[in-house]
């Protein structure tokens, strides 16, 4: 019960910042970060898949309403939760055990070398398709992949120091 209140804790703290705060960043006139990914990826691995594209969802057409971006984020968003199970099984290899007994990705669980690709992998997903949805063109094809390229590397670096702050490195007692 203690973690289901601290999801949804975290799920409102990170929307309202997003909202509120994120959404008129604008660094270098291009990079924005989308730090509600965060969010979306500290959910339970083990959540059923149509509890994780409806809160994907729900996310997206959330940050949709306030950003005027109609479906946009929503689409992104349940996009990225559907891709999400097929990103931390080719992340853990050839394993037969699915998610490594782990609730959540976090730096205590799991290597920085892990998490790193898990959160690239997943944010490069979500503003490829948003920013390509945004834009419904290749006329300044350069300008933007620049923008998806910017935006990624924004909020793989926020989200990362983010995570690292929070959730501290656990040592092994061996």
């Amino acid at each position: 019960m203690n973690n289901v209140i601290a999801n949804i804790l975290r799920f409102l703290i990170l929307l309202v910042v997003q909202v509120s705060v994120c959404q008129h960043v604008c660094l270098f006139g291009y990079m924005s970060p989308a730090l509600f990914l965060l969010a979306l990826f500290l959910l339970p691995l083990e959540l059923p898949l149509s509890l994780q594209y409806l809160i994907g969802f729900a996310t997206g057409f959330v940050v949709d309403a306030f950003a005027h971006t109609l479906g946009v984020s929503a689409f992104a968003c349940t996009l990225m939760m559907f891709a999400r199970p097929y990103v931390v099984h080719s992340l853990n290899g050839s394993n037969n055990n699915k998610f490594e007994n782990i609730d959540r990705p976090v730096p205590g669980v799991k290597d920085f070398g892990w998490i790193f690709l898990y959160t690239l992998t997943l944010t490069s997903l979500y503003e490829i398709v948003s920013v390509m949805l945004e834009t419904m063109t290749f006329r300044n094809f350069m300008h933007t992949l620049l923008v998806i390229i910017g935006n990624t590397v924004i909020t793989v670096f926020v989200i990362l120091c983010i995570e690292y702050i929070f959730h501290p490195r656990v040592k092994n007692e061996s």
